[in-house]
């Protein structure tokens, strides 16, 4: 007898299963977790998740640092970093997640910022600015979310400027022993369980665990960021290959 193994793409991996698109029920889990999203990012990656972010905010280049959007920004993380970080910058993020815009609004306020920052809906693969506006674009854990990965990312360079500066920060797989085992094993089990008892919804966390071993990491990502057109990418790996910082130029 002979196994079939069946390997998705990361558009047919949906948070729920259900006749919604993909882009859909991605808003609908965001929203549904929204109230607990900053604290299971804490909690779950025991507060490496920050430490992520500020080395994918000190790529930016000191020089091209006027216009940055930060898309997929959920509640705000790395627009506010960026904000505190470059004191010239304007920040936008955009997200499809009413219920996450208005947790990162909420800390706007209180960062101060939010003369340099704003926050509004937005879909990646229908940005709604004009062709070369801006001089940096991050995404953070949000590239796989997307419905048709290669449509998101040649929206992300048309409102680029010409070689502006792309940064993106997702997860990634391990591939050594034993830290590939230990992370399928938390990832798998650990994780949902303790998001699903804190954050009320069961499949927001099984589908991070899917979504991230159906996404192309390494050098395959990089394939597709030169497939749509960017130049001069790299990827670094951090923390053993869980997440990986991908730059590239328009």
């Amino acid at each position: 007898m002979h196994l079939q193994f069946i390997i998705l793409k990361e558009s047919e991996v949906t948070p729920y299963n259900n006749v919604q698109s993909k882009r859909e029920q991605v808003e609908s889990m965001f929203d549904n977790i929204a109230p607990y999203y900053d604290f299971l990012n804490r909690f779950l990656s025991l507060g490496i998740d920050k430490k992520w972010r500020t080395q994918a905010i000190s790529l930016i280049n000191s020089n091209s640092s006027g216009n940055i959007l930060d898309v997929a920004t959920g509640t705000g993380d790395i627009a506010i970093e960026i904000g505190k970080t470059f004191e010239q910058a304007k920040v936008i993020g955009v997200d499809i997640s009413a219920k996450m815009l208005e947790v990162g609004k909420k800390k706007i306020e209180k960062s101060s910022l939010g003369d340099r920052i704003h926050l509004e809906l937005g879909d990646s693969q229908n940005l709604s600015f004009d062709d070369n506006t801006f001089d940096t674009i991050t995404v953070a854990y949000g590239v796989r979310n997307f419905e048709e990965l290669e449509k998101g990312l040649n929206e992300m360079k048309r409102v680029l400027k010409d070689n502006g500066q792309l940064i993106v920060l997702e997860f990634s797989r391990p591939t050594v022993f034993p830290l590939k085992q230990l992370f399928n094993f938390y990832f798998k089990n650990i994780l949902p369980t303790i998001g699903k008892l804190t954050s009320k919804d069961p499949k927001a966390y099984k589908y991070l665990y899917e979504s991230v071993q159906a996404f192309p990491d390494g050098q395959d990502f990089i394939d597709v960021l030169d497939r749509v057109g960017f130049k001069n990418s790299t990827c670094t790996r951090l923390t053993f290959g869980i997440s990986s910082i991908y730059q590239s130029r328009k």
